[in-house]
């Protein structure tokens, strides 16, 4: 059996059959409980289809194609609401969505189309999730949603959610993704600096560094918009991580608008980034209505600037660390040697630990020996 299942199956769906007529299901982000039926349909047409069954002829006499069996229905209500995170996951950092779907409809992204309007799990289900995540032994917990810091439940605030799961026993790490910089307020500010668990990082999109391109975009936010951002977390927190994503190549980005986002790169120093050229998704608004017309070439080499402009900051960023003490929590193996570990600062920077030095699952604290861009090496406090 194949089966497609998800927001790109959903998105894909007009023609997926013909292009992959391999696929058994298509099932879109909410037809997951649904799979069983799905994939006992898909089997009863598997049966109907195999040789020793009458085949069903067109005119021409040459077998009807079978074809898969779709559902990819958005349901308005659906929060994944009962589901355990704990089974099937790494035993160190689990995974809870709070919030699904988004009401930003920036104009280059598919997410609404895709996933659905905004809409968040109850209080009480989010931290049934996290204590079960406890009780097998979870050191961490990612809080998820498409906009994460959007969350509203009734009159409970995503910086209340945020305290409530921070205090639950058992869980020494908090972290969320992605929030949205509209939705960054005081108080999940206040909540990230004052609560231990709450890990002091924040991934924080701001995709471009020119006001005109954030217009077309429709973000929501100004450059100066954001930098008040990045400066109310750092005031808070004066060694918070950020990491963001870069989207360069929009439509009507000039070279001006360009070097307006390496500048604001250089100015506001992120310690790592998510980097890309635009391409334009179907459906969304800047499909329909706004011409593709930087040049894949200027986009590739925009891109390539901004990469290397990243990987400059980055170095210069981890290298920082260099004799710094670090509390790290260790998640696993590491993979270019079983003999180390790997576990991940409170900033969510990687670091590889010497063999015979801590577990899995365990906080230790170590101290930082060397850097590259974009991992830390570590040795025993005091070696």
């Amino acid at each position: 059996m194949l089966a497609i299942v998800g927001c790109m199956a959903e998105h894909l769906k007009d023609g997926l059959a013909e292009r992959a007529p391999a696929v058994d299901v298509i099932a879109g982000p909410d037809s997951y409980r649904r799979l069983p039926d799905l994939l006992a349909r898909s089997r009863a047409q598997l049966r109907l289809a195999s040789p020793a069954a009458p085949a069903v002829n067109d005119p021409t006499g040459a077998p009807t194609p079978r074809l898969p069996v779709v559902d990819i229905k958005l349901d308005k209500a659906e929060t994944y609401e009962g589901l355990s995170g704990a089974a099937g996951g790494d035993g160190v950092s689990g995974f809870v969505t709070i919030q699904r779907g988004c009401d930003k409809f920036c104009t280059f992204c598919v997410v609404p189309f895709t996933r659905g309007r905004e809409r968040g799990t109850s209080p009480r289900e989010v931290l049934r999730q996290v204590r079960e995540l406890a009780g097998a032994g979870y050191r961490e917990v990612v809080l998820l949603g498409q906009t994460v810091n959007s969350y509203r439940w009734d009159d409970v605030t995503f910086a209340e959610l945020l305290r409530a799961v921070a205090r639950v026993d058992g869980i020494a790490r908090v972290r969320f993704t992605s929030p949205y910089p509209v939705d960054f307020t005081d108080d999940v500010i206040a909540a990230l600096a004052e609560e231990p668990a709450l890990c002091k990082y924040v991934h924080l999109p701001v995709q471009s560094g020119s006001d005109p391109v954030l217009d077309r975009m429709r973000r929501g936010y100004t450059v100066d918009g954001y930098r008040a951002i990045v400066a109310a977390l750092r005031r808070a927190m004066p060694r918070i991580a950020l990491s963001t994503d870069l989207l360069t190549g929009f439509s009507g980005e000039t070279e001006d608008d360009h070097r307006a986002t390496l500048d604001l790169m250089r100015e506001l120093r992120f310690d790592s980034a998510f980097m890309f050229a635009y391409s334009e998704r179907d459906l969304t608004f800047a499909a329909r209505k706004l011409p593709d017309d930087v040049p894949p070439e200027v986009k590739q080499r925009r891109l390539a600037e901004i990469v290397a402009l990243q990987e400059r900051i980055s170095a210069e960023v981890f290298a920082a660390h260099v004799g710094r003490r670090e509390r790290v929590l260790i998640h696993g193996p590491s993979k270019r040697d079983p003999a180390q570990l790997m576990g991940r600062t409170d900033g969510f920077k990687t670091v590889i630990l010497p063999p015979g030095i801590g577990a899995v699952g365990a906080l230790i604290d170590v101290t930082i020996e060397r850097a590259t861009m974009a991992t830390l090496f570590a040795a025993p406090v005091g070696a």
